[in-house]
């Protein structure tokens, strides 16, 4: 019986697992990057983000502090969907004169695009970069945030149900609506690279790939193409539209702005540890891709809001657009693309330093149930 329980653990152990136990040589198949230290403790100085030779396994002792402190974040700024009341939203939706036609296609725009592009980032994390990345401190935080988009993805599916919209046009319309369907196809080529099995690091051309996929995930994707409908939707908030979606849109940009920063930090540690890296051509590179994004999102913008609504119009995001890709570039090292560009929503930083405490008294659902009331009858 034990000889069986024994052969049952070696099939389950992952197999950096199963060769760091081993007392034979590094297993074949393996890439630099994924084989362990077979001797000898974890010296913190030795680990590496990328192209690590450590134990992946072993987080401490800690060398990323700062990974670690944004997984703590993450888990003090933990919420869920159902804690926010949407009986309002629910009666606003109803109500033929409480919303303009203008108003309410920028609700189903935005969910459109939503409600499969957090499903995306979750994808390109858990198959993804999860694998690539060899400091155990980082690995920690991206499991955490992989959760967070599992949450999102579950916020959006929850205010297309409380509406009553219907989930066919809202969950295909990332196939259906060219301005969303064009930010998805941007998109989809950096992460195939990443979830590709036959993806591996460890030399100049595959390292670039992987930083290159990681600035577009962590600068464009969740800094850059998420913001044209925080604003929109926050901006409906401010003026007692649909406060629940809004809320809930709050905790999400907060979510997504601890996403971002991360990102950055892990982008700025791969750099400093692979100078050879950041070569004047990639530079170039990803000043293109930046640019490229900003007019996809501007179009998105574009097509939204056809109209001016809520005080905003397409043009004003054009600058705001320019203003953070100017602040992404800004914190990867890169020189700002649009000097000059200003932010036409100031506001915005208001919405990202929410506290939790602040509206749950009032909004909190009471029958939601926590991790110490759950029955298991």
């Amino acid at each position: 019986m034990l000889l069986f329980e024994e052969e049952i653990l070696s099939e389950a152990l992952p197999i950096q697992t199963k060769a760091m136990l081993s007392t034979s040589a590094p297993v074949s198949g393996l890439s630099a990057a994924n084989q362990p230290a077979l001797a000898g403790r974890v010296n913190a100085q030795d680990k590496r983000v990328i192209n690590g030779q450590t134990d992946v396994n072993q987080l401490v002792p800690f060398k990323y502090h700062w990974a670690w402190d944004k997984y703590l974040a993450g888990c003090a700024n933990h919420w869920m969907p159902q804690e926010v009341q949407m009986s309002r939203d629910i009666a606003q939706w109803k109500d033929s004169t409480a919303l303009t036609e203008d108003e309410r296609l920028i609700i189903k725009r935005n969910l459109g695009f939503f409600t499969t592009a957090d499903s995306l980032a979750a994808n390109n994390i858990v198959l993804g970069t999860y694998r690539h990345i060899t400091a155990p401190e980082c690995r920690q935080y991206l499991l955490r945030q992989a959760f967070e988009e599992a949450i999102h993805t579950h916020a959006y599916q929850y205010i297309v149900e409380s509406l009553g919209l219907d989930e066919g046009e809202i969950f295909n319309a990332y196939c259906e609506i060219p301005s969303i369907r064009d930010k998805d196809l941007f998109l989809i080529p950096f992460i195939d690279i990443l979830t590709n099995p036959k993806f591996k690091t460890g030399t100049l051309e595959a390292d670039q790939q992987l930083l290159r996929s990681l600035i577009v995930f962590a600068c464009i994707m969740e800094g850059m193409f998420f913001y044209v409908g925080f604003v929109q939707i926050l901006a409906l908030g401010r003026q007692n539209k649909m406060q629940g979606a809004s809320e809930q849109y709050q905790y999400i940009l907060r979510d997504e702005s601890l996403h971002c920063n991360f990102g950055v930090d892990l982008i700025n540690t791969i750099k400093l540890e692979n100078p050879q890296l950041w070569t004047d051509d990639f530079r170039d590179e990803i000043k293109a891709l930046m640019q490229q994004a900003v007019e996809l999102e501007y179009r998105y913008a574009e097509d939204t809001m056809p109209r001016g609504v809520l005080g905003l119009n397409a043009a004003m995001f054009k600058e705001y657009l320019r203003f953070i890709a100017n602040r992404r570039c800004q914190q990867i090292g890169l020189d700002v693309l649009y000097p000059g560009a200003a932010n036409p929503f100031p506001w915005m930083s208001e919405m990202i330093d929410l506290k939790k405490e602040k509206n749950f008294f009032e909004s909190r659902v009471t029958e939601y149930q926590t991790g110490g009331a759950l029955s298991w009858d």
